[in-house]
């Protein structure tokens, strides 16, 4: 089983990182092929909207978006990790989620599998917030359950941790990367 976990914190090291490397250190302890891609070390251009890709179900553009794709393709389960940004993930996860257009083509224009073959695939989002209302979550789990379904994902659950924003904030929550540990685990059992 292959597990691609998508940083999308610009932080290194961050409140994220550390959830989702938590919950790879999980799946990986459960005999999964883990592998994690982080968004902020990539080249990856906005959507162009040049409608390309409604017609070859490829994007056009020749970045590092290319290489995720692949990854998606090969990966059986999911993670994505996204700090809250002005009441959204961050501009790096809203920049790759766009670019799933050409995924989004695929499947609903063309009728193609959107991730070429019929693989049954779980997705996890794991998040932190800096207010401390639940619904600080509200429109980036929209945006994140959107992309699971064009991508053909069953929405496997979150992770989503209100009130922590300062780096390193999640250490003052040790629950909270054990809870993240048996998500790992969990979501290779299941």
């Amino acid at each position: 089983m292959k597990v691609l976990g998508i940083a999308g914190s610009p932080r290194r090291g961050g409140n994220t990182d550390q959830l989702l490397a938590e919950v790879m250190r999980g799946a990986a302890g459960k005999g999964a092929e883990v592998k994690t891609i982080f968004l902020r070390d990539l080249k990856l251009s906005p959507c162009w909207h040049c409608d390309a890709c409604l017609e070859a179900g490829r994007c056009r553009i020749n970045d590092n978006m290319q290489m995720v794709y692949t990854e998606l393709e090969e990966a059986d389960r999911v993670v994505l990790a996204s700090p809250i940004h002005f009441m959204g993930v961050t501009a790096q996860a809203k920049a790759m989620i766009d670019r799933c257009q050409a995924i989004w083509a695929r499947k609903y224009v063309l009728k193609i599998p959107p991730l070429g073959n019929d693989r049954q695939r779980k997705g996890l989002f794991v998040s932190v917030g800096g207010r401390s209302k639940a619904t600080v979550f509200e429109s980036a789990l929209a945006t994140v359950k959107s992309l699971f379904i064009t991508l053909d994902i069953a929405y496997a659950g979150e992770l989503l941790f209100p009130g922590v924003d300062e780096l390193g904030a999640i250490n003052q929550h040790p629950e909270a990367l054990a809870q993240a540990f048996l998500a790992g685990q969990k979501l290779v059992a299941e």
